[in-house]
C-alpha cells in the first residue's frame, strides 16, 4: 500500500538536509533565496538561451535555404514563443512550418491503413487520443505544392514521422554546411522530435527541435476552455488567450500534438497585476524542483508541469487576498503539486481529458512525491 498524504513510507531512507542547512519560509529567507538562487538561475539560463539561440538560428537559417517549408527561428531571448526551457540544460525549440494557411477542423472520420513508410496495413492505425489529432493537407485553404509531395504526405495526410525525417536529414546536412560539427551533434535514440546536443561555454544543452504548424486566431473546437465561468482568468483575459490560437507539433509517428505555447505565455503575463505573489511562487517552486525535489538534466517534471499546476491553483484561488501572503500561497501550490505527483495525474489546463503524467516513470514520480511530503511536513528553503 502506498501512502502519499504524509510521506511516511518515503521518509525512511531519504536523505534529509540538516536543520542548519534549511531556513523557514520567512520573508527574509524568501528574499535571500530569490537573490541567491533564483536570480542567479535566471541570469545563467538567459546566457545559455542566447548561446543556444545563436547556434540554432544559424542552423535553421541554413535549413530554410535548403527547404523553404521550414522557417528559420529568430533570437528573442528567454521568453521567445518558439522556445521552452524545460530544464537549465534541456530546451525545446519549435521550427515553424511555412506554406500552410487557412486551417479548419476536420469533422469527417475515416480509417488509415498505412505505415509511416507507406506500406499497406490490414487493420487501421489507432485513432489519436487527446492532445493529438490527424492533419490533412486539405484542412488548409492554401498550401504549398511541396506539402503534397510523398516525402511528407501519405494519402493526403501530413505524417509527422516523415516531416521529422526530412528535418533530421536537413539538420545533419546543415551542421556540415555551417561548420558546426564542433558545436552541434545529433542525439540518437529518439523518434519524437529531432534531438541535438549544443555545446555552450559552460555546459552541453540538449535541444529538441519540433516542427510546428502555427494556427493563430483559431481555437480548437474540442478544447472546451474555460469549462464554466470562472473568476480567474477574467473574461477579457480568456478572449485574449484564445485569440492567439494554438499549434500542432510533429511529435509522434502519425498524430500531431496540440500545443498552446502562446496562450500559456499570455496567461503568465500580468499574473500579479493585483500585487500578488503568483510569479514568486512559481519561480521558487521551479528552483526547489531543480535543486531538491527533482534534480537532473532530464527530470520527470519540467517547468511546463509546474506551469500547469500554477494555472490550476490560480483558478481555484482567484482572489487577490489569496496571493498576498507568500507562505500560504506557496504551500497551496506545493500541496497541489504533491497531490498531482502522488496520484500520477496532472490535467492539462486547456485539455481536461489529458493526463500529462500518463507516460511518466512512476518510480521517479513516487520519489518526487516523497521529497514533497517531507518539505510539506517542515517547509523550509535550503540556505546553500
Amino acid at each position: 500500500m502506498k501512502i502519499f498524504a504524509t510521506g511516511a513510507l518515503y521518509r525512511k531512507g531519504l536523505p534529509r538536509k540538516p536543520a542548519s542547512a534549511m531556513k523557514q519560509l520567512t520573508e527574509e529567507a524568501v528574499q535571500g533565496y530569490l537573490q541567491r538562487k533564483v536570480d542567479l538561475r535566471h541570469r545563467m539560463v538567459s546566457t545559455t538561451v542566447a548561446e543556444v539561440q545563436k547556434t540554432i538560428q544559424r542552423l535553421t537559417a541554413e535549413i530554410s535555404k535548403k527547404d523553404s517549408r521550414f522557417q528559420a527561428i529568430s533570437s528573442s531571448g528567454v521568453h521567445h514563443e518558439n522556445l521552452k526551457v524545460l530544464a537549465p540544460s534541456h530546451f525545446l525549440i519549435t521550427v515553424p512550418l511555412v506554406g500552410l494557411t487557412g486551417y479548419k477542423d476536420r469533422q469527417v472520420r475515416h480509417w488509415r491503413y498505412y505505415t509511416v513508410n507507406g506500406a499497406k496495413l490490414l487493420s487501421p492505425v489507432r485513432d489519436p487520443e487527446e492532445p493529438q489529432q490527424w492533419l490533412e493537407v486539405e484542412q488548409f485553404s492554401k498550401s504549398l505544392p511541396q506539402w503534397h509531395e510523398a516525402d511528407v504526405n501519405i494519402q493526403g495526410d501530413l505524417v509527422p514521422a516523415r516531416v521529422l525525417a526530412v528535418l533530421r536529414d536537413l539538420v545533419e546536412k546543415s551542421i556540415q554546411t555551417c561548420s558546426l560539427t564542433d558545436k552541434v551533434s545529433i542525439v540518437e535514440g529518439y523518434s519524437s522530435a529531432v534531438h541535438v546536443a549544443v555545446e555552450t561555454p559552460d555546459f552541453q544543452v540538449e535541444v529538441e527541435l519540433v516542427p510546428s504548424v502555427e494556427i493563430p486566431t483559431c481555437w480548437p473546437q474540442k478544447c472546451e476552455w474555460p469549462r464554466c465561468i470562472k473568476r480567474w482568468p477574467c473574461q477579457e483575459k480568456v478572449g485574449c488567450v484564445k485569440s492567439f490560437g494554438f499549434d500542432l507539433w510533429a511529435y509522434s509517428n502519425y498524430h500531431w500534438q496540440k500545443s498552446f505555447t502562446r496562450a500559456e505565455h499570455v496567461l503568465m503575463q500580468g499574473l500579479d497585476e493585483d500585487g500578488g505573489c503568483r510569479m514568486t511562487c512559481f519561480r521558487v517552486m521551479r528552483q526547489m524542483k531543480e535543486d531538491v525535489w527533482c534534480a537532473g538534466s532530464k527530470p520527470v517534471l519540467t517547468s511546463f508541469h509546474l506551469q500547469m499546476v500554477l494555472f490550476w491553483t490560480c483558478e481555484k484561488y482567484p482572489r487577490c487576498k489569496d496571493w498576498h501572503c507568500f507562505r500560504k500561497a506557496f504551500l497551496r501550490v506545493v500541496q497541489k503539486l504533491h497531490k498531482c505527483v502522488s496520484q500520477h495525474f496532472l490535467k492539462h489546463y486547456f485539455l481536461k481529458d489529458t493526463n500529462l503524467l500518463k507516460y511518466a516513470n512512476t518510480n521517479d514520480l513516487d520519489a518526487v512525491a516523497g521529497k514533497l511530503a517531507i518539505f510539506l511536513e517542515n517547509p523550509a528553503l535550503p540556505q546553500d
